[in-house]
């Protein structure tokens, strides 16, 4: 999305000597991060679903955000990447709908030019970019002759690529497409946003991007749902290539009769089901397993595992059917729980969209640590594991609201959530979770915090602060601790958007991105300088609690791989210390020619410990 490309303004430079620039000449404000940006607010009559729906009604609001996104990109020098993509994408798509095609083919080309990832320098606005040619030449967005014209284009365009790079980003958008239904395109306007209208009038533009996204999802993606879903199984169906495993030949497996030292690992989740670990399950002089958790409010509790509603606990098996059947869409794999859940979300009704959507959540916050743990201690005999339970608020309307006394109440269970495993001798701890400050702005602005986007950024800072500060102190505090995080899913910097913990840089930190079972890039990492290496994130098997055993993705599923890795070292040699282990997972990782990912290898990694 885009209207005008960024350009710095450099003052010129003649024979080694900076002339002075004229008066005319200004340097544009630099944005280093994305709370810095500039906010709006746009007023908002009545039901935003109407103004989803009505073009009378769309068409003044995108003019106001045209005009506010076009003022960021010309007004100011954005330094990171994935923020010009995103408001540069956002004018793309208001082009494509105001019928400017030209232009709109122009922003997909500068978004593309701003990508990284070489999957992402390919397909990136791939849809959108054949819906646009197919609108120019036909001179209408309907009918036959336009849909044929996207089909075509479209499969054309994936034929050029090469699959071993695509697959995966055509796999999710395929999944996407047979997703896609009325109720999910407008259940955000619905559930989260109309509350907010209903108290203030207004919507910040840090929600705008969801109208415009729902705008193109209902006018124009969702008219073309077995069209392209027809395109993308075609494709997928012409090009069954499995990709290489590079894991399982890298892959080490210690052997209990090595009698190696026991490594407490920590999973600092959304809770672990303890009865399917056994032996590896650290436990104190009691006999009772070594454990730590707190609910949402971060008040103590003593369940180990994130409470479930009754109504959801007496349809567990049904639950866990559907997240294999996500992992299954995904992977392009025909399976029955696979077309439960595209019947199920593509043809929910309106009135069932809250709770469908938070009980998909509640299910993945009861599911996560137990996954996350199966990863980390895999292969290692000499594992045992601590539990430390925190609790993700699945709700579409927050709850808790942000805080003073919740950031607070929050900075106290970090601090002794810590204290707790240094005190037991947990040696890796895994934190696949995180937060940003703008997600603490968003949530004030749903709450009805702060009367305007100025005072809700100026307080949603003072909270964040605590939070990151209370964070950054508990990791210092335990220097014998590595505490190894995911680098989260929103394919951006974490250091940009500051996310935390993953942009905490201590010698005892290390963030992980997520590559697939080839090494190749995922589409949803995020990236930057403070992640270090990468692990497999793609489709990766683990347990439930329960003892199913399914497919999962995410960086979540990579940072495990490494805090495993960890473990192993240290049961080979428990003198390392969190920088010496740092740098033999790096040292020992495989750098792609691209210098964008550093693959983790447990064998060289093993090898470098023993020597």
């Amino acid at each position: 999305m885009s209207l005008k490309q960024l350009r710095r303004l450099a003052l010129p430079l003649l024979a080694g000597l900076t002339l002075a620039a004229p008066a005319w000449a200004q340097t544009k404000p630099r944005i280093e991060k994305a709370a810095d940006l500039p906010r709006f607010t746009y007023k908002v009559d009545g039901k935003v679903e109407d103004l989803v729906k009505s073009g009378d009604r769309f068409n003044p609001f995108a003019a106001a955000v045209r005009r506010d996104v076009e003022s960021v990109l010309d007004g100011y020098e954005i330094a990171d990447k994935a923020t010009q993509r995103g408001l540069l994408n956002q004018i793309a798509v208001l082009d494509f709908l105001e019928g400017r095609y030209d232009d709109a083919l122009k922003r997909l080309d500068q978004v593309r030019a701003l990508q990284d990832k070489p999957a992402d320098k390919l397909m990136s606005g791939l849809r959108l970019q054949s819906m646009t040619r197919a609108a120019k030449a036909t001179g209408q967005r309907e009918g036959e002759a336009y849909t044929k014209f996207v089909a075509e284009d479209l499969r054309k365009s994936l034929d050029a690529m090469p699959f071993e790079v695509v697959a995966n980003d055509v796999r999710e958008l395929k999944a996407s497409a047979e997703l896609i239904g009325e109720t999910l395109v407008l259940g955000g306007a619905r559930e989260v946003l109309q509350p907010i209208v209903d108290r203030t009038g207004t919507l910040s533009s840090e929600f705008t991007p969801g109208i415009v996204s729902a705008r193109l999802a209902l006018t124009a993606t969702l008219p073309l749902k077995k069209i392209l879903v027809s395109t993308f199984t075609g494709y997928l169906d012409a090009h069954k290539v499995v990709k290489p495993d590079i894991w399982a030949a890298r892959d080490v497996v210690l052997d209990p009769a090595q009698g190696l030292s026991p490594v407490r690992i920590a999973v600092w989740d959304s809770g672990v089901d303890i009865t399917l670990f056994g032996p590896q399950l650290a436990k104190g002089p009691e006999g009772r397993p070594v454990a730590i958790a707190y609910d949402k409010y971060s008040k103590p509790s003593k369940a180990l595992l994130a409470p479930l509603t009754p109504d959801v606990e007496k349809r567990l098996d049904l639950m866990a059917a559907r997240s294999k059947g996500f992992s299954d869409l995904q992977s392009n794999i025909d399976s029955p729980e696979a077309a439960e859940v595209k019947q199920y979300l593509s043809t929910l009704a309106p009135a069932d969209y809250r709770k469908a959507i938070e009980e998909l959540g509640m299910i993945g916050n009861y599911e996560h640590g137990t996954h996350v743990a199966g990863i980390a201690l895999a292969g290692n005999p000499f594992a045992r594991l601590v539990v430390a339970r925190l609790e993700f608020d699945y709700h579409l309307q927050p709850d808790p609201c942000p805080s003073r006394a919740q950031a607070l109440a929050d900075a106290v269970a970090a601090r002794k959530t810590v204290a707790f495993l240094k005190a037991q001798k947990v040696r890796v701890v895994n934190m696949s979770w995180g937060g940003d400050v703008g997600s603490i702005e968003s949530a004030m602005e749903q709450c009805g915090i702060g009367k305007t986007p100025e005072e809700r950024k100026a307080q949603a800072r003072v909270l964040f602060e605590i939070q990151k500060k209370s964070l950054t102190e508990a990791f210092r505090s335990a220097p014998e601790i590595l505490f190894v995080t995911a680098a989260g899913n929103s394919n951006n910097d974490p250091s940009f958007v500051e996310d935390v913990p993953a942009a905490i840089v201590l010698p005892n930190m290390l963030t992980v991105g997520a590559v697939d079972q080839a090494g190749d890039e995922a589409s949803f990492t995020s990236y930057g300088q403070v992640v270090k290496v990468h692990a497999n994130g793609y489709q990766v098997e683990s347990t439930l609690p329960g003892g199913k055993r399914v497919a999962l993705s995410g960086t979540s599923m990579a940072s495990p791989q490494v805090a495993n890795l960890a473990g192993k070292l240290l049961a080979v040699n428990p003198k390392l210390t969190p920088p010496e282990l740092v740098k033999i997972i790096v040292d020992t990782a495989d750098s792609t020619p691209d210098g964008r990912r550093h693959l983790v290898n447990p064998k060289k990694a093993l090898a470098a410990a023993k020597g």
